[in-house]
């Protein structure tokens, strides 16, 4: 019983740190120029701009981050890996009113 306890602790604490290591990775974002900004990863949201604006790049750890006002004005956010993979997308908007 003890050993089931303990270990039930140990799996939540490591749920735990993995939840707040996540977070704080989100939360090292850092703007960047387009120049800043590997070739292949710009081909990559040019393929997805559709008639819509590059508004502003980020890099977030080791993946990149291109937000596009589309004509309507809605701003999307594509996560795009350093080799130009399209990793998903996100409502922009959103994001920003969670971080408030």
């Amino acid at each position: 019983m003890k050993k089931r306890n303990l270990l039930l602790v140990g799996l939540m604490t490591a749920g735990l740190s993995i939840a707040v290591s996540a977070q704080a990775a989100e939360e090292k974002e850092q703007e960047l120029k387009a120049s800043d900004v590997p070739a292949v990863v710009q081909k990559a949201a040019e393929d997805r701009v559709k008639g819509g604006t590059i508004i502003r790049w980020e890099k977030e750890g080791v993946n990149y981050e291109v937000v596009i006002e589309k004509k309507n004005g809605k701003q999307v956010g594509i996560e795009i890996s350093a080799d130009g993979k399209v990793l998903g997308k996100h409502d922009e908007s959103k994001e920003h009113k969670e971080k408030q």
